[in-house]
């Protein structure tokens, strides 16, 4: 099946995939935080009481709401909080007070939620991104109790039945720009509470992770809402049908924190289809191996591919950083997979890309997320978040479309693929066959 425009036409896109479809920074790293609380002394938050809660983030006009649980260790005396994202839940346990402030540190990511209590049941604070160019605040608030993720969710959804199993959608976005890029959609409908739907979107980059929502009816006809908080992320699609109870076609925006936005089109169709992830990006004519020198983010220490250490090993290279959901995604798959096969001859290197000249920070935030994900492989970092300094620091190749990007080099130190983007568990059956092309590309490797 082919795309609504050609491949030449997305991959000019690509700066607008890459900035909202994947993980992708082209903003100018900050020396410092400015104006942003830290986290400060301890003791129980005042309001965050143990149960579900509806938290929602307030920006561009819109509401984009999450779930997440509260719940108490230690005999009641330590809180922890889990975002639920579809079937995903993330514990955070960093959290701390100062006067009538909570900080609930998001993970590995440089962000928190900074909140207070707003009457009984009742929270309300920021969103605060502290890696910007400038202090990153959205507005949140938080209610008490298990609800809807959105309001107005229609009663009857029998008309699509077909979603139970799953639909597959061919999907174009469109940026304010006028740029355009594809993307699969894939909407699945709960079995039992039929107006509960979760999703994703993957595009040639990466994919948008696990979404959650409702079908929801409004004064201009039926809906297709879905949304998801990470930590880095806040997404919200809001898609109308074409027609009342035809799943057919869909269109709407699509909303991403403070001010992303873009418009979106889906035709139900089962055979929709990305270009190779692994035919997007190469090495340059003549090129076979690449030459490069990053320091460890351990003080002194360096990283190359020429360390004796590789020497005769497979050896694959994720270009990451802490800050990328999708990159992420792929460290959960690679930290345990290595622990499993490094016996067998292979390695890995993580090339971080943080978003901060320091190397210091940087190295700080990448051995954050070694130990807070039990990486066991090496991590160098490489350079600053934005995809022209991570094609300057790797200039055999053609160029880096994407965070995270995976290559993988042979025995003799040669590269033999580059895989642009990772599909996330988020994606069902496309993870599955992510996996499995991952395997079956090492194991060539190994047997040569």
């Amino acid at each position: 099946m082919s795309f609504p425009i050609s491949f030449r036409t997305a991959a000019a896109g690509f700066g607008l995939a890459l900035a909202l479809g994947a993980c992708q920074s082209n903003s100018k790293p900050d020396a410092a935080r400015q104006g942003v609380p830290e986290p400060d002394a301890s003791g129980l938050p005042a309001g965050l009481t143990p149960g579900t809660w509806r938290g929602v983030l307030t920006a561009q006009g819109q509401e984009i709401p999450f779930l997440f649980d509260v719940s108490t260790v230690d005999n009641g005396q330590k809180p922890t909080v889990t975002l639920r994202n579809g079937e995903e839940r993330l514990k955070l346990d960093e959290i701390t007070t100062a006067g009538d402030s909570t900080t609930i540190r998001l993970g590995v990511f440089d962000a928190a939620l900074v909140v207070r209590a707003d009457g009984e049941g009742k929270l309300k604070g920021s969103w605060v991104k502290y890696d910007g160019k400038e202090p990153y605040r959205v507005p949140f608030a938080a209610t008490r109790g298990d609800q809807e993720l959105f309001v107005g969710t229609a009663k009857n959804t029998s008309v699509f039945g077909d979603m139970k199993k799953g639909a597959t959608f061919r999907t174009e976005f469109k940026g304010d720009d006028g740029e355009t890029y594809p993307a699969v959609g894939v909407i699945t409908q709960d079995s039992i509470n039929t107006t509960k739907l979760t999703g994703t979107f993957l595009t040639t980059t990466g994919d948008y992770r696990y979404l959650a929502g409702n079908v929801v009816t409004k004064a201009d006809g039926e809906h297709v809402m879905l949304s998801t908080f990470d930590g880095s992320h806040g997404f919200l699609f809001d898609g109308k049908l074409a027609k009342p109870g035809n799943i057919n076609s869909i269109s709407g925006d699509f909303y991403s924190g403070k001010s992303g936005h873009e418009t979106w089109m889906a035709v139900l169709d089962g055979n929709a289809k990305l270009p190779d992830a692994n035919t997007l990006t190469g090495m340059k004519p003549g090129q076979k191996k690449l030459a490069f020198k990053f320091p460890s983010i351990y003080e002194g220490g360096s990283i190359s591919p020429t360390d004796p250490k590789y020497k005769g090993k497979v050896v694959v290279l994720q270009v990451l950083g802490s800050w990328c959901p999708n990159c992420m995604d792929e460290t959960n798959f690679l930290a345990p997979w290595y622990e499993k096969n490094k016996s067998r001859g292979v390695e890995i290197i993580g090339l971080g890309y943080e978003r901060t000249p320091d190397q210091k920070l940087a190295s700080q935030k990448l051995l954050k997320m070694k130990q807070r994900m039990n990486v066991g492989y090496d991590l160098a970092v490489a350079g600053v978040a934005n995809k022209d300094s991570a094609s300057k620091s790797l200039p055999q190749l053609a160029g880096v479309l994407a965070f995270p990007t995976t290559i993988f080099l042979d025995k003799k130190g040669e590269v033999r693929k580059v895989h642009t983007g990772f599909s996330g568990p988020g994606t069902g059956k496309y993870y599955q066959e992510e996996i499995a092309d991952f395997n079956k590309t090492v194991d060539m490797l190994l047997k040569e």
